[in-house]
């Protein structure tokens, strides 16, 4: 875009795209950006996408703040009250608005792709709203690789994310309990299904992922959008899954090790000493550790005591909380096959898993069943890649996202030291597997991992510890902060990270069963039967 169409023309009239010029600031605080519209502070808002002309750069950047001021403190002291006619004459002149604005990216005019904004325009440039041109040079265009969760809130332009960057690293979903995160995190997956780069694994707790509540029809679920060849259904409960191509989850106590239920010591009551027990169990019964500590009467316990030197009472404690896994409906003593193994051929193969729950959606059965695959699971990537490497070749494996709902229950400080969810979230790809957590309590994730996420999803969050929490790791908090005070309780987030190249505020693109089917139609190659082209079914989708 020519940076003179915004420009005065010869007879000194603006143009009527300009918002305001560059009056003061600094890179580290910001610029002040005096707006030559009266009416502007009204049409703007916090988080708005702007570009700011200079004489050789075109500064993309968000409005961080917004104010009033005036060139007379008398002015303050004694408003025009009376006279409309007075106020109209200040308004503009000696009372004006302020926009602040931080520059993130910048574009030398004649260039193709921005970068990183290092310098600041000068005096009197140019402040002008963003246009389809400006979003596609940041941002991108929705194609295989891109997809948008939405558009800006006054605006009707896709902000796409680079699904190519986003899967390279650990992810997360933010926001308060009823702020649309479970959207957010469908309409994530679907451009990830779309885009075919990698595999999903969705541990669903609510069972609200698959197929569409029945009080909500106007919804769709991820199976019923791509089917089951696509999206493969596992569950622990077959009562409330009639799927026939859904397969029912069993686990043997000879399956589980003591690393699988050291995640479990808070829902568990278990004392500081259990994990050491546990070994010794493990080390003298092997896998039919706990059947065998199942069956100790007070002459064995004493007697394994004597042996290993660990104290009776502990023994007897890990016993009595041992029996609530036992105890569990989907739990066998033994198994000849094994679920995890079944899955994991199909999750190399393409298709997407999501493991239900049922009436099962307790926290001890949420956090048993995902950490047990995601252990088993993530050994076995890491062994092929390993393996790979020591032939000398690069491992052919498809990358993996495993789905984390409540991930503040396996990412606490001391959780996430020994547990899978940790080790993943700190390897990011090194193991072609990587986390994307969906949570509304960041505070209580560790920071360390919070630090390394690559791209966070945020909704809105109205606990200051939350809002610190989630900014962990990065650039202009303040800014950020401003921007998080001022999304819509529902449909709006911000997005920061890899996977956009700046901060940006969206407003989430509808969610409805006939459109979504339409749009995966379209992506896909298939005709809607409407005659639309492919272009107007996705705009239509995005502006509802």
């Amino acid at each position: 875009m020519n940076a003179a169409a915004h420009r005065p023309d010869e007879r000194g009239d603006l143009d009527a795209s300009l918002l305001g010029v560059v009056t003061e600031g600094s890179f580290s605080r910001g610029l002040r950006v005096r707006l030559l519209d009266p009416t502007a502070v009204e049409r703007l808002r916090v988080g708005s996408f702007v570009v700011l002309e200079g004489d050789r750069h075109r500064y993309f950047g968000m409005v961080t703040d917004l104010s009033l001021d005036t060139t007379d403190s008398a002015i303050a002291a004694d408003p025009p009250l009376r006279s409309s006619f007075m106020s109209r004459i200040l308004r503009g002149t000696q009372a004006y608005a302020v926009a602040e604005i931080r520059p993130s990216l910048e574009l030398e005019h004649g260039n193709v792709e921005p970068r990183p904004a290092r310098t600041i325009p000068p005096h009197f440039a140019y402040l002008r709203q963003a246009t389809a041109e400006d979003f596609a040079a940041v941002f991108g265009r929705e194609d295989t690789t891109h997809f948008a969760l939405g558009t800006p809130p006054a605006m009707d332009i896709p902000v796409p994310l680079d699904l190519a960057e986003l899967v390279k690293r650990s992810n997360g979903v933010f926001g308060q309990s009823g702020s649309g995160k479970s959207v957010l995190t469908r309409l994530l997956l679907i451009g990830l299904i779309l885009a075919d780069e990698v595999s999903v694994l969705l541990f669903d707790m609510h069972n609200e992922y698959a197929r569409a509540p029945s009080d909500q029809p106007e919804l769709i679920g991820l199976r019923e959008l791509f089917g089951p060849s696509r999206v493969h259904v596992y569950t622990l409960d077959d009562r409330t899954e009639k799927s026939a191509s859904a397969r029912t989850i069993r686990i043997g106590l000879d399956q589980i090790e003591p690393e699988d239920i050291e995640l479990l010591a808070e829902e568990l009551n278990l004392n500081p000493t259990f994990a050491t027990v546990a070994h010794h169990l493990y080390a003298r019964f092997g896998r039919e550790w706990i059947d065998q500590t199942q069956k100790f009467d007070s002459e064995t316990v004493k007697a394994f005591c004597s042996e290993t030197g660990v104290a009776e009472a502990s023994v007897n404690a890990l016993r009595s909380k041992l029996g609530r896994l036992v105890n569990r409906p989907y739990i066998c003593p033994t198994l000849d096959f094994s679920v995890i193994d079944d899955i994991i051929q199909k999750l190399q193969r393409g298709t997407h898993v999501i493991v239900q729950f049922g009436r099962y959606d307790s926290f001890l059965d949420y956090m048993l069943v995902a950490n047990l695959l995601t252990r088993r699971i993530h050994g076995k990537y890491t062994e092929d890649v390993l393996e790979a490497q020591l032939a000398g070749g690069e491992a052919k494996i498809r990358p993996l996202v495993i789905v984390l709902e409540e991930a503040h229950k396996f990412l606490t400080p001391e959780a996430a030291r020994q547990s899978i969810f940790g080790t993943i979230a700190r390897e990011m790809r090194k193991y072609r597997v990587t986390l994307l957590i969906v949570d509304q309590r960041p505070s209580s994730i560790d920071r360390e991992i919070l630090s390394q996420l690559g791209t966070k999803i945020i909704g809105p969050l109205s606990d200051q510890q939350d809002i610190e929490a989630v900014l962990t790791g990065v650039a202009d908090r303040s800014g950020l902060r401003n921007l998080l005070a001022n999304l819509s309780p529902r449909q709006e987030c911000v997005i920061v990270g890899h996977a956009v190249r700046m901060p940006v505020a969206i407003r989430t693109r509808p969610y409805r069963r006939e459109e979504l089917l339409e749009f995966v139609r379209a992506r896909s190659g298939h005709p809607d039967g409407s005659g639309r082209t492919r272009d107007e079914v996705l705009r239509r989708l995005l502006t509802g």
